[in-house]
């Protein structure tokens, strides 16, 4: 049953990876990522866009705003607190999205571990995986490590089978097209500085 199940979902993937993309999942870390996702929403403005725990809700619709890009096929997803976790939330996002092909968002960076933690979670859901990277300018921010990417890869390995039957969905998930800019001005926000990325 065991290799048979695998055997199900390797053909899933190859027929998944031979299709359009129908969604973009942009696992937050960088306002760079989300700069690449509206120029994605400009050439593509059906597909929807995931942004698991980005930059904050006004400095996304900012970025949007400024590219001339569509935010009504945008949602924010606000639960996650690690690259494991932003893949682990959004799965559920995905499976009622009914997406086959998703092009992940993600910098130079984090690779590859993230890759490999979508590439594995997803995948045990029949969801090909396919990285966007966004260059990203000056000193990263985080460093990865073997330990950190054996670590998720391991966790990783286990949720795939445990979300097979519990899966839980984030509470706090807010629409792009629902972020008042005029509302968050006159509280006041700051944004990381801007740059065109290259993909």
């Amino acid at each position: 049953m065991l290799i048979g199940w695998v055997v199900s979902i390797w053909l899933s993937l190859w027929i998944a990876s031979s299709s359009p993309v129908d969604a973009v999942l942009v696992l937050g870390g960088s306002i760079q990522r989300e700069i690449a996702a509206a120029q994605l929403a400009n050439g593509s403005p059906t597909t929807p866009i995931l942004i698991s725990q980005g930059s904050s809700d006004p400095c996304i619709r900012s970025v949007f705003q400024q590219a001339h890009a569509p935010v009504d096929q945008v949602w924010l997803e606000k639960c996650a607190r690690s690259t494991f976790d932003n893949v682990c939330f959004s799965l559920p996002t995905l499976r009622s999205w009914k997406v086959h092909h998703v092009k992940l968002i993600t910098s130079e960076s984090h690779l590859p571990r993230a890759v490999w933690l979508a590439q594995i979670v997803l995948g045990a859901h029949r969801i090909w995986v396919e990285p966007a990277i966004v260059a990203e300018p000056g000193v990263p921010g985080n460093r990865e490590f073997g330990w950190k990417t054996g670590l998720d890869v391991a966790r990783s390995l286990v949720w795939a089978g445990m979300s097979q039957v519990y899966s839980p969905r984030c509470s706090n998930m807010v629409r792009l097209n629902e972020v008042d800019l005029t509302a968050w001005a006159r509280q006041g926000f700051s944004c990381e500085r801007r740059g065109i990325p290259r993909i």
